[in-house]
């Protein structure tokens, strides 16, 4: 602002850096094309199986779905290989600050997730809290381990700063949590997080 004798006033501008990243979504996604560029890993989001029953077809090059529903429940939203290791998660985000609501995951996707676990996959969760701008990784025994033992209907963000792993935010690739799994691999999060 230009005041009266030349003086200005400036004002001070809080910019807020909080949320650099894209959504969970996109920052996994372009994790996993880091990884696949780089032949680390082949792990994919997973599209949800649809059934079209009506098409408009301007063209054959412009063939418009007018009407479409889903055949099935989907699974979960990835998967893929690491080392030879079936990987399997499910990704979410929630702008809740004190807890992770249960309702956002569905009964089939749970089976999904015990099954994966009792047939050797490496399975888990990863959940953003977006209010505190953090990201974790919780492993799916944790996961089954706390539904099997409490009736609530939702994870307090305190048990993701106990048992979860926190993936940093990176610029290449921007959720690394392939690191997580390497120290799984070889044991390091057994006693300390128990994970496995």
């Amino acid at each position: 602002m230009n005041y009266p004798n030349g003086v200005k006033k400036q004002q001070k501008q809080n910019i807020n850096y909080k949320n650099r990243g894209m959504c969970l979504e996109d920052d996994l996604n372009e994790t996993n094309l880091y990884y696949r560029q780089q032949d680390i890993a082949y792990i994919y989001k997973k599209p949800t199986p649809i059934q079209i029953t009506k098409v408009d077809y301007p063209s054959r090059e412009k063939a418009i779905i007018k009407e479409a529903y889903f055949k099935e429940p989907s699974t979960t939203d990835y998967n893929g290989l690491y080392k030879g290791y079936y990987i399997d998660f499910e990704a979410k985000e929630t702008k809740i600050k004190t807890a992770f609501p249960l309702s956002n995951i569905h009964p089939h996707q749970i089976e999904h997730i015990r099954n994966g676990i009792r047939h050797g996959g490496i399975c888990f969760l990863i959940v953003r809290f977006t209010f505190q701008n953090e990201t974790y990784l919780l492993w799916g025994e944790d996961f089954i381990n706390f539904l099997d033992q409490t009736k609530r209907k939702s994870i307090p963000y305190t048990y993701f700063k106990e048992k979860a792993i926190e993936i940093p935010f990176m610029y290449q690739p921007r959720l690394p949590y392939l690191t997580i799994i390497d120290k799984r691999i070889g044991g390091h999060y057994e006693n300390e997080k128990n994970g496995g």
